[in-house]
């Protein structure tokens, strides 16, 4: 059950909200702001709460170290009760490098050490407190046991290497999503970030990204398209039969970067049934407001890394240059260096905002307006790069629930955005792939 949520003490009075999108229930709430905490406590605790996309390092997997302690990282626990974060899509994450019989490999160890690891969590470390679940069946009957939720998405095709038997493989170990591609064009299909020099390996999907998407359809598996390219994405939708997931993307009408979604895009994910998980990621949120402080932190971020004897990096350009392994190394303290660079910052009178919760919230409502709230869900990226004001870890998670309700959003609606759109898009897809046996 969820405990602990933050409380805040002072709210705005009134709040507005378009009748044609939402609809308030008890309008003399909106009016008393801690009947609104009251009422947004209540609505968090009866929803399933669902982030889908969170980051892991295999070291906090261990018998020493794991996720029953208050460790650093963003998403532990004790952080999930606190926050009141019943769900979360642990990552199978792999960085693109060569696309060589060794590169393939190494990415194939590195994926199945963290299979290993969340399957470690579940079934030895803390069985008593989280369990995994492949169906939204399993999600409601753990929900109902009180115990936290654990569900695997894998994030870049790569370690599946040559061989299409490894989709069903990590099938097999509970991963319920994939994306074909990350930071760099893969054996499967090509990234978004080919966008930036308009170099493309695969023109979309690889002949081999093409029979992988058929393939995960026939197991019940969710496509992801966070990351793939527009032409990979548009591609996915025509073969695939069975809609499709943005597991961490947000409206690239409200913030210009290519990992998030167009309204072309938007349109073809209404009309293909899917959804997408609005992220919580500063730059992908509000990249305007984002130049701006980081015209004025950089030099704050900077001293931070060099008190705790780290590098730091200037550019996702840089970043995404470095080797796999370096980059896991620079996500492993990135996320220290901003926290400390922006306590920093925010006691400078007068310096740029950061990007917050209200951000976050600013997408859901285009989203909604632009293709309707059955497409609409939610994601944090923490432990890879996400965190923003408000929402910087799971035990912050009650801020969005409250968010959500200043907006004018009622219980069913909030319950849609958090887990009920995407157990949704999941039921479908593995009501196709059941149709074809």
């Amino acid at each position: 059950m969820k405990t602990n949520v933050l409380i805040l003490f002072t709210l705005l009075a009134c709040f507005s909200c378009k009748k044609d999108v939402k609809q308030t229930e008890n309008s003399t709430v909106n009016n008393d702001s801690l009947a609104l905490v009251e009422r947004a406590k209540a609505i968090h605790e009866r929803v399933i709460t669902l982030d889908t996309h969170d980051d892991i390092d295999i070291n906090n997997f261990t018998d020493s170290l794991n996720y029953t302690q208050e460790l650093t990282s963003q998403v532990t626990l004790p952080k999930m009760k606190a926050g009141g974060l019943d769900v979360a899509w642990f990552i199978v994450y792999t960085g693109q490098d060569t696309l060589t019989d060794e590169g393939y490999k190494m990415a194939y160890e590195n994926a199945m050490s963290k299979f290993d690891a969340i399957h470690k969590l579940v079934e030895d470390i803390a069985p008593d407190q989280i369990e995994l679940a492949v169906t939204s069946d399993d999600v409601r009957r753990i929900h109902a046991s009180g115990k936290k939720i654990a569900m695997i998405g894998v994030e870049n095709g790569y370690p599946i290497g040559l061989d299409i038997k490894n989709v069903e493989k990590f099938y097999n170990l509970g991963a319920r999503y994939l994306s074909l591609a990350h930071n760099g064009h893969s054996q499967l299909s090509d990234s978004h970030t080919g966008e930036a020099e308009g170099v493309w390996l695969n023109k979309g999907l690889s002949d081999l990204g093409k029979e992988v998407i058929v393939e995960m359809n026939r197991l019940g598996m969710m496509v992801d398209v966070s990351h793939p390219s527009k032409e990979a994405m548009k591609q996915m939708i025509e073969l695939s039969k069975a809609p499709i997931i943005a597991s961490h993307s947000a409206a690239r009408a409200l913030s210009d970067e290519s990992r998030n979604l167009d309204d072309e895009q938007l349109q073809w994910l209404k009309d293909n049934g899917g959804v997408v998980q609005v992220v919580a990621l500063d730059d992908y949120l509000n990249i305007n407001k984002m130049n701006i402080r980081n015209a004025k932190i950089l030099s704050i971020q900077k001293q931070v890394a060099d008190s705790l004897g780290v590098k730091w990096y200037t550019s996702k350009e840089e970043v995404m240059a470095l080797e796999p392994k370096e980059q896991e190394t620079f996500f492993g303290y990135y996320k220290k260096v901003l926290d400390l660079g922006n306590a920093k910052a925010n006691k400078i009178e007068g310096f740029p905002p950061n990007v917050n919760v209200s951000d976050l919230v600013d997408h859901i409502d285009y989203i909604v307006e632009k293709i309707g709230i059955d497409h609409v869900g939610i994601s944090s990226d923490f432990d890879g790069g996400g965190g923003i004001e408000g929402w910087n870890n799971a035990s912050e998670t009650f801020n969005v629930t409250l968010e959500l309700v200043k907006r004018g959003y009622t219980e069913e609606q909030i319950g849609m955005i958090w887990s009920g759109n995407l157990l949704r898009v999941l039921d479908d897809v593995q009501a196709y792939a059941d149709s074809l046996k």
